[in-house]
């Protein structure tokens, strides 16, 4: 597939996750979360901490995501994007995006062995989804 076909494979989910959804309107894991939301797309914010973020209640990581979470943003530092890629493989996440600054080379090579359809080529969502602020 090539980087548009991965990109609307992605976008053909029902729902999805976004880790490293933040409470900070200022950060990008709060604007990816706002993003689909914006777009009429059902999107569930993963933080450890955080209860509710952008009117969304949270899951704590990406093993408790509901079973019609089939695609991922991950907006998370390279080291824990490894963490990340190792529970959605567990967890039968078909579709990841790594937001640009959250590659790492192992994840990279994990979601590859397993078959995932990735986007890990500094594609950004907010620019593919035309995000605003409001």
């Amino acid at each position: 597939m090539n980087i548009e076909q991965k990109i609307e494979t992605f976008l053909d989910a029902p729902t999805f996750g976004v880790i490293g959804a933040s409470a900070n309107p200022e950060k990008y894991g709060n604007k990816v979360l706002r993003c689909y939301l914006q777009n009429g797309h059902r999107a569930i914010p993963v933080n450890p901490v955080e209860a509710t973020i952008a009117g969304q209640n949270c899951v704590k990581s990406v093993r408790d995501l509901p079973d019609e979470v089939t695609s991922i943003s991950v907006i998370t530092p390279p080291p824990v994007t490894e963490q990340v890629v190792e529970q959605a493989i567990a967890r039968g996440i078909k579709n990841i995006w790594m937001q640009p600054g959250a590659e790492n080379p192992a994840a990279i090579a994990a979601c590859e062995a397993a078959g995932i359809n990735l986007i890990a080529d500094g594609s950004c969502v907010l620019v593919v989804m035309g995000y605003h602020e409001h």
